[in-house]
């Protein structure tokens, strides 16, 4: 029994990926798995194009399994067992000489939607349809970036000496005082979708010093755009010791290294992708630009933007001044009115704020500033904004307990991901996406 359940167990064993191969000198016995992506029978030889998530390979077919391959619909999963020999292909190095076929799953004669992307279809059918899209080579390789830029923001962090953190998703009060939060019965109590960890990892610089967490938050806004989800993966990080000029210039070499990886990778399929030409070098070499929320202010007055101090800035006017400013920068210096209460004011001017967005054109990437640290400004900051300290009586009292000066910030990352691969919607970023409409699947 042992010895029929290892042969049975030997049948799905894979020896190699595809893009192996190439490595291996012909003659050699390979086992590959994956989809059938096209097949062609021309009489005594038949040719399957096979791919993995690693690429492609031809196969060819005669006999018993070239039969048993005309009943094998397209994009069946199987598993090829042959030999490397050489091809007349000149569309492939090398093919497989197939000895024995064996189908795991058939697919269906009828897809939802054409993996190979020859026939297009629209978003809302392939996220219908996620795990089939993910066939498609280029829509597969937004995620193996996605992957693979997460690795690099880690030992990034790492590098600087961050600690991961993990903080709750399940909260009890409103932690930044919005008014947008998903809320539901906690066991007899009322529980939220936390927003953001803003105030978890302030108080987790305490002891720890310096903290990131790269996480999924919830923010329940009402609005369907091409920038906008209800569930969003956030990358953030707070450190002692640093003001918001460090925290600014941490984000900077964070995202040049990102865009150096791309840039070195060269695996972008995207026109509209930064990552080519002298544009990316540019935006590699330079500083990213810092404008004052003030000077914002006098360049939209002089496009006719009627913007006063105080004011947000608004989809119009980000439009208008990401026309002159198309790529990163920052905005900093914002009215301290306009930011939540844990962040710090200018001391040299108090109707501002030691805070900061950084920009893609009209597009916030991220937000961040300095804290303040002092209990008694925090509390007077609170009834400032119509909360009550006492709803905050678990956070202020860390306050109480040595706690360092501190700056710290939230990258959307989705965001990111849409602006550097040249995505024209933040859904297509993002594997199953959660928008006012889409809870499925």
């Amino acid at each position: 029994m042992a010895h029929a359940a290892q042969n049975e167990s030997n049948s799905y064993e894979r020896t190699h990926f595809t893009s192996e191969l190439q490595k291996l000198q012909t003659g050699t016995e390979v086992r590959v798995a994956g989809w059938i992506e096209d097949f062609r029978d021309i009489g005594k030889l038949g040719f399957i194009i096979l791919r993995d998530v690693t690429g492609l390979v031809q196969a060819v077919l005669v006999g018993e399994n070239l039969q048993k391959a005309k009943s094998i619909p397209r994009q069946s999963n199987i598993l090829l067992k042959g030999v490397l020999q050489g091809t007349k292909s000149k569309n492939f190095p090398f093919e497989i000489k197939v000895e024995e076929v064996f189908v795991f799953s058939p697919a269906s004669l009828s897809l939802p939607v054409d993996p190979t992307g020859r026939v297009e279809s629209n978003l809302d059918t392939r996220l219908d349809s996620r795990a089939l899209d993910l066939r498609n080579p280029k829509i597969s390789n937004i995620f193996i970036i996605r992957s693979n830029v997460l690795k690099l923001i880690r030992d990034f962090f790492l590098e600087n000496k961050f600690i991961e953190v993990n903080t709750p998703k399940i909260i009890g009060s409103a932690s930044e005082g919005g008014s947008n939060l998903f809320s539901f019965d906690y066991f007899k109590r009322k529980g939220f979708l936390a927003q953001s960890p803003q105030l978890y990892k302030e108080q987790l610089v305490l002891a720890l010093d310096r903290v990131y967490e790269i996480a999924p938050f919830f923010r329940a806004e009402n609005s369907h755009t091409l920038r906008h989800l209800n569930e969003f993966l956030s990358v953030d990080l707070e450190a002692a010791y640093l003001d918001y000029y460090e925290i600014m210039s941490i984000v900077e070499e964070l995202i040049k290294k990102i865009l150096m990886h791309l840039r070195d990778s060269n695996n972008i399929e995207s026109e509209n992708s930064l990552i080519r030409g002298n544009a990316l070098n540019d935006l590699i070499s330079n500083p990213f630009p810092k404008i004052s929320y003030e000077k914002c202010l006098d360049e939209l007055n002089r496009l006719g933007e009627k913007v006063t101090f105080g004011d947000d800035l608004s989809d119009s006017s980000l439009k208008k001044l990401g026309e002159k400013y198309d790529k990163f920068y920052f905005i900093v210096d914002w009215p301290l009115s306009l930011k939540p209460f844990y962040i710090h004011e200018k001391e040299s001017h108090p109707t501002l704020s030691k805070s900061f967005d950084l920009q893609f054109g009209y597009l916030e990437l991220v937000s961040g500033g300095t804290r303040q640290h002092d209990v008694s400004k925090l509390k007077s900051r609170l009834v400032e904004q119509g909360l009550s300290p006492e709803s905050f009586r678990d956070h202020l009292r860390v306050f109480e307990w040595g706690m360092p000066p501190h700056s710290g910030c939230g990258l959307g990352f989705d965001r990111l991901m849409m602006v550097l691969l040249g995505l024209s919607n933040i859904r297509e970023a993002v594997l199953y996406p959660r928008d006012t409409s889409r809870i499925s699947p």
